[in-house]
């Protein structure tokens, strides 16, 4: 009975469950990443986009002649290559498969083309829809919920492309769109349960107990509140500018928590890393046991989805609802959902109208938008072009996206060590990390030099030339993911980590809808995907000097003014600021 009261004093908000993080919890947290991650590494980032090339490149013709049916060279499901002739006789050098088009709506779409829109058309309804359910995340009950509905209906469209064939190929990119959706936004309401597990966990409790008997306890629960509000912050200890700042600010204070957030979600991220690597090293024995045929890639995405589903289900046992505050002005009834999207759009521009007045941070958003967009397009680039253009086997495209991943692992541990034995601050790193990047495109470039073309390696003319370009991706990957999320939070104004890192995942996200459909429109426009390296290598450049405009001294006591400016606004007109600021959206880190 004393307990219960205990915990109802501590009560923020009626509904509340203030209940210690167990270690059960804890794990039901785990298994979600350790399900879902499998779907964004090997569906996502290897399988899903040549199963979609491959299922319209079935039902399209020929560019040539425009009524000759395409062969990619494939075994059917029976065993036979169908229209070997064809095929063979419209080969470029070094395997480049013909070129074939489809037609929906009336419109001629190269079948690379085809995943490259469907992947585009995903990540705008997956931004609206994440803006949109945004508020769930963080108020009312339906945290856990919305979690397991999305997180089931998109491992069983995952599922369903089993039974897509060749003749209903169009199905095939609505369930690409539809899980793909399901996926960003489960994690979105998956990564709203940090903050939670952080603020309940016994040590922290510990560490408030210890506040509380040396009188600190109102300075630590206020910045507990504001710093926890967002799962991604506490990347990396702040350093305020000595402008009149207050306890609030002391790393002292909010070290444990930051500590412990830092600590599950790198456990997290590691646990879904491992469950792809075991994945698709079992995807890449399962397509060479069946023969590389279009079924073998249906069987991939089937084990994909089983294996999400299956493992959300500890999610579903292990994981409390910890239900949020309420909305402000929450509506009641049927209708209540009206409030929740309202106040989520509401609360985006509101941030908006504050980050356009800080420079830096506006320069760095312009930044990063280039840049996720070029991360995110390399990426299905790449894979449709070892596909099309070198004729790679799909076990060969699975066995890059293996050496891509273990890079990645290699790349998150390693340019924390480069950037200090280098003596690199963050945006150094970040400019570091660019310009590596840039070496795949150029390299791709070099396959229009005449001498080299005609050489025939190099240039990214022979399959080999994928896999060091595949760990080099990976590489960079792992630094850009933390380093520029980290370099972020340096600009953030103190207490408000929620909202901008909420601008920070939708311009993120919402950057992805524009590279991949440019580069199928290159491909439509010169029958291959290899003039888009042009596009890319302009794309992956631009952020560069954008970065190196940013003063973060200077973003620093911007960041600051505003922060007291706000808290000050916000104390005269609410004192339960907290709860003012735009839900939490934060999406997986590989699209990070």
């Amino acid at each position: 009975m004393g307990d219960s009261e205990d915990r109802e004093g501590e009560m923020r908000y009626a509904e509340e469950d203030t209940r210690p993080t167990s270690q059960k919890e804890l794990w039901g947290w785990y298994s979600y990443g350790w399900a879902a991650e499998v779907f964004v590494i090997c569906a996502m980032g290897s399988f899903l986009p040549i199963t979609l090339e491959q299922l319209a490149r079935e039902r399209g013709v020929l560019l040539a002649d425009g009524t000759t049916p395409c062969s990619a060279g494939w075994k059917s499901r029976d065993g036979i290559i169908p229209n070997v002739t064809a095929s063979d006789s419209q080969k470029h050098p070094h395997n480049e498969l013909p070129a074939c088009v489809v037609y929906v709506l009336g419109a001629e779409i190269n079948t690379a083309s085809f995943a490259m829109y469907t992947f585009s058309i995903s990540v705008l309804v997956q931004a609206v829809l994440i803006i949109s359910m945004s508020a769930a995340a963080d108020h009312g009950r339906f945290r856990k919920t919305f979690l397991l509905a999305f997180a089931f209906t998109g491992a069983t469209a995952t599922v369903l492309f089993i039974g897509v064939v060749p003749k209903v190929y169009l199905l095939g990119a609505l369930l690409a769109i539809v899980s793909n959706t399901c996926f960003g936004a489960s994690f979105v309401l998956l990564n709203s349960f940090l903050p939670l597990l952080v603020r309940h966990h016994p040590s922290i409790e510990r560490s408030r107990q210890e506040n509380v008997a040396e009188g600190d306890d109102n300075d630590y629960v206020e910045h507990d509140d504001h710093a926890m509000t967002s799962s991604t912050s506490g990347l990396i200890p702040r350093d305020f500018p000595d402008h009149g700042a207050t306890a609030q600010q002391s790393p002292e204070i909010i070290s444990p928590e930051l500590k412990l957030s830092t600590k599950i979600s790198s456990t997290g991220i590691g646990v879904g890393y491992m469950a792809a690597l075991f994945v698709q090293v079992v995807a890449v024995g399962l397509v060479v046991l069946t023969g590389s045929t279009l079924f073998s890639l249906r069987l991939v995405l089937l084990l994909v989805g089983l294996w999400w589903f299956v493992f959300s289900i500890p999610a579903a046992m292990w994981l409390r609802p910890r239900p949020g505050p309420p909305l402000p002005t929450e509506l009641t009834g049927r209708y209540a959902w009206v409030s929740y999207v309202t106040y989520a759009w509401k609360a985006l521009f509101k941030t908006i109208g504050h980050a356009r007045k800080l420079k830096d941070i506006v320069i760095f958003l312009c930044a990063w938008f280039l840049l996720s967009d070029s991360i995110a397009t390399v990426s299905g680039t790449a894979v449709l072009f070892a596909k099309t253009s070198l004729g790679m086997s799909t076990q060969a495209l699975g066995l890059i996206n293996v050496i891509t991943t273990i890079a990645g692992v290699i790349g998150a541990f390693s340019w924390s060590w480069i950037s200090r034995v280098l003596n690199l601050p963050a945006s150094r790193t970040i400019v570091a990390c660019i310009c590596l990047f840039e070496i795949i495109p150029l390299y791709g470039m070099l396959g229009f030099i005449p001498a080299i073309k005609r050489y025939g390696v190099f240039g990214l003319q022979q399959p080999w030339e994928m896999y060091p370009l595949g760990a080099i991706y990976g590489f960079v990957l792992g630094g850009l993911s933390s380093y520029c999320r980290a370099f972020f939070g340096e600009l953030i104004p103190p207490g408000f980590e929620a909202a901008f890192y909420a601008l920070y995942a939708i311009t993120d996200k919402g950057s992805s809808i524009f590279g991949p459909a440019i580069v199928g429109a290159i491909t439509d426009r010169y029958g291959e995907i290899r003039p888009a390296f042009v596009f890319l290598a302009v794309l992956i450049f631009i952020p560069l000097p954008l970065m190196l405009l940013v003063d973060v001294d200077r973003g620093k006591v911007e960041a600051y003014r505003m922060s007291v400016e706000l808290e000050g606004n916000g104390k005269a007109t609410d004192h339960d600021t907290r709860y003012r600021t735009i839900p939490t959206i934060v999406l997986s880190e590989e699209e990070d």
